[in-house]
């Protein structure tokens, strides 16, 4: 059965919690500000829209690498020590993001970036479901998840006002400013979150490639992995051009793009909790299906907008903000639990790994649908609309097979 550690009372684990978004919200932040920056990086970069989706899928695609990577030592390692060391190379990764002289040397940095920042964002989830039990579990990752809701409250606007506004570093800014938040926030992780080493004291048979292996190849595993990488096509086929469809084909000033982020951030850190809650409550596949069918409107609306009033814009992207970033709640309640804390480590870095190649793909194939038409508009963003919906069906249908209530064990325990 799973090992659970506890990290202390309900104040220790709140600030334990409270820590473990922190970190989830500077790395996710760190991806999340390319997109509402978008315009800004193909007009001072002078590269297209497929361009674009390269430099998005740099930080994905180095994520998925390090994440089978990591499967060699995740496990191996105290938690503790294996989440900060990541996190202070990522820290230094993105201060290079900020330093980059042009658009070659800043898809490298994103690279080492994302390379860092995906295995902390499986490392996170690790932590949580090592120590808080499955009953619990969907409130607590409401607690660490509402991190990406924080990023668009609070992250993204604060940065395209840095971009505007200090027009000696322009595009810059945002990554200097994530590199000098997140250096507090290794200070208060380094303060409040624990030692983890429950899953050191298991024997592993075999060598580690055959350990690798079986994890991956278990079927209810495949499953798992399959179920995430449907969600993440679903979603980040859409959102990376979300600013630019706005700013180019509905009519919306460029300067109420940070006003939309900030809207569907404020709706989301307040459900999120909300969404772990009910998951605990009502069941995690319930919940989960409910939100991804729901979801699929405000996609549907979203990549078939004509101009309209700034109002009718805010609440669907609101709607679109709340039901895809809570999917992601019950999703990873349930695939957490599905294996032993002894190769859970292994498991979720799998599990990131498969989620930051899916998102990449998405914005890759999103990036060659799209065009820009030679009135300036974006075009066939329809198109990617349908095929995330395709995408979202499919989740739908698939969640009930991946549910499990006890994990998987492993043919090397």
């Amino acid at each position: 059965m799973t090992e659970q550690y506890s990290p202390g009372g309900k104040q220790k684990e709140r600030f334990f919690l409270f820590s473990l978004a922190g970190i989830q919200f500077t790395h996710i932040l760190d991806f999340m500000i390319m997109m509402p920056l978008g315009p800004e990086f193909i007009r001072e970069l002078n590269i297209n829209t497929h361009e674009f989706g390269l430099l998005l899928s740099s930080y994905t695609f180095a994520a998925a690498i390090a994440g089978v990577f990591a499967t060699y030592f995740v496990d191996r390692f105290e938690r503790r020590v294996l989440l900060l060391s990541l996190y202070a190379c990522f820290i230094i990764a993105t201060l290079v993001c900020g330093l980059a002289p042009d658009y070659h040397s800043l898809f490298i940095a994103r690279a080492f970036a994302g390379a860092f920042g995906g295995i902390l964002g499986s490392l996170v989830q690790t932590i949580v479901a090592d120590s808080i039990p499955f009953e619990r579990r969907g409130k607590a990752l409401g607690i660490v998840m509402s991190a990406f809701s924080v990023s668009t409250v609070a992250g993204v606007p604060l940065s395209l006002f840095l971009a505007n506004h200090i027009p000696s570093l322009g595009w810059r800014a945002p990554f200097i400013f994530i590199a000098l938040l997140s250096s507090v926030i290794l200070y208060l992780g380094y303060r409040n979150i624990p030692r983890i080493v429950g899953h050191l004291g298991h024997t592993h048979e075999g060598s580690r490639l055959s350990q690798i292996w079986h994890v991956f190849a278990a079927h209810q595993h495949l499953r798992a992995f399959i179920f995430m990488a449907l969600i993440m096509l679903t979603g980040f086929s859409v959102i990376p051009y979300i600013a630019l469809y706005l700013t180019s084909n509905v009519g919306i000033d460029n300067a109420y793009i940070p006003l939309i982020y900030l809207s569907g951030g404020i709706a989301t850190l307040m459900t999120s909790r909300l969404v772990g809650h009910m998951a605990d409550r009502y069941g995690k596949v319930m919940v989960f299906k409910v939100l991804a069918i729901a979801s699929l409107i405000p996609l549907l609306v979203t990549t078939n907008l004509m101009p309209v009033p700034l109002w009718v814009v805010l609440i669907n992207s609101t709607a679109f903000f709340i039901l895809i970033s809570g999917r992601m709640i019950p999703a990873m309640a349930m695939v957490s639990q599905m294996v032993d804390a002894k190769n859970r480590g292994t498991f979720m870095s799998l599990v990131g790994s498969v989620q930051m190649l899916a998102s990449g793909l998405a914005s890759v194939i999103a990036g060659m649908v799209v065009t820009i038409g030679v009135d300036g508009k974006m075009e066939h963003y329809n198109l990617v609309g349908y095929g995330a919906v395709a995408c979202g069906l499919l989740t739908f249908w698939l969640v009930g097979y991946i549910h499990t209530d006890k994990p998987v064990t492993s043919s090397t325990s």
